[in-house]
């Protein structure tokens, strides 16, 4: 049985997810800036993200104190006879509950509702840089089958 407890997100959260994911950037040239979780893209991204019915964005609490986040799309497509994917994405857990679990009930969590909502697939892209975040991935069952490619505009 887990300890954890998963919720929406609300907009009181959004500075604990900004920390969260600008703290652990690994970009070359820092991305977000925790020193502004209300400004207006955060926001306008999170207004987006929760009235989405295909979107959920979600808090994992421990003893009633967040200890991570992560970002769950649905997807319709075509391929394989309209198959629905399920997209997990931006999965962070604060520094002190690392290494102890937390992370695979997150993302066995997040599986679950990809299977909830019919998905067939469950896909999601990791950094190359972050090796021990792939062999968590593979280890959970994910299979490095692609090569991601991104444009930023």
């Amino acid at each position: 049985m887990s300890d954890i407890v998963y919720r929406p997100a609300t907009k009181a959260d959004l500075p604990f997810m900004v920390a969260l994911i600008a703290e652990d950037d690994v970009s070359d040239v820092p991305m977000d800036d925790a020193n502004d979780p209300s400004g207006p893209g955060y926001v306008a991204g999170f207004e987006a993200i929760i009235t989405d019915p295909n979107q959920m964005l979600i808090i994992a609490e421990r003893e009633g104190k967040p200890i991570g986040t992560l970002q769950i799309t649905f997807l319709p497509g075509i391929a394989r006879k309209g198959m629905w994917r399920g997209l997990i994405e931006s999965v962070h857990i604060i520094p002190p509950e690392r290494n102890k679990g937390h992370g695979g009930r997150m993302i066995q969590w997040a599986v679950e509702r990809c299977r909830d909502r019919g998905c067939g697939m469950v896909q999601l892209t990791s950094n190359k840089k972050r090796v021990d975040a792939h062999r968590f991935y593979q280890r959970l069952g994910f299979d490095q089958s692609h090569e991601g490619f991104k444009l930023f505009l």
